[in-house]
């Protein structure tokens, strides 16, 4: 038997790399192909979001449900964060705006971001966000706080879905997470609402 060439040789190294780089680029593709599908579909409980011109044709149906509304924030984030009202009642297809506060309880500026998701997931891709903080880097100077507007509604369809039929309540979680080395985006972030 004869052994490997060093032709051979630079075809497999060169095979392994270029696989390499490409399990990369999906590693990095995958995060904003996942947010992307998820935001399309309602998957994983992920509201919409709507801009506001697809807002004025909505017409309020007469079902009521209850909206709960969680805030946590993550380790590492000095912060404060809670909803001003824990739970409001609306009509499907009622357009509503609710504030979140938000307070930095150190003594440093501090930027951190809010990822949410809406349970039970039957209705994530109902509720249909107008304006939201979430995504956006939030920059909050020394003990600073602030109130931060969430408009949304949830969409009429919501009452057509027979998987729907018994949700009665859905719960709207957001969870502040540090940026670390966010100076770029601190300067760049400017406060919501």
């Amino acid at each position: 038997m004869s052994s490997p060439t060093p032709r051979r040789h630079s075809v497999i190294a060169f095979a392994c790399v270029g696989f390499v780089a490409v399990m990369v680029g999906a590693a990095y593709a995958s995060v904003p192909f996942y947010n992307w599908f998820c935001s399309v579909t309602g998957f994983d409980g992920t509201p919409s979001i709507a801009s506001v011109e697809t807002v004025p044709g909505l017409v309020a149906r007469d079902r009521e449900i209850t909206i709960r509304f969680n805030a946590n924030v993550a380790p590492g984030l000095p912060w404060r964060f809670k909803p001003v009202q824990s739970t409001i009642k609306l009509h499907v297809g009622e357009v509503v705006e609710i504030r979140y506060e938000v307070e930095n309880l150190s003594n440093e500026d501090t930027v951190g971001r809010s990822v949410f998701n809406v349970t039970p997931f039957q209705g994530g891709g109902y509720f249909t966000k107008i304006d939201c903080f979430c995504f956006t880097a939030q920059a909050l100077a020394p003990k600073e706080k602030r109130e931060m507007p969430v408009v949304f509604y949830v969409d009429p369809s919501f009452d057509d879905d027979k998987d729907a039929d018994g949700v009665s309540v859905l719960t709207l979680s957001y969870t502040f997470f540090p940026l670390e080395g966010a100076a770029g985006e601190a300067a760049a972030a400017e406060p919501a609402g």
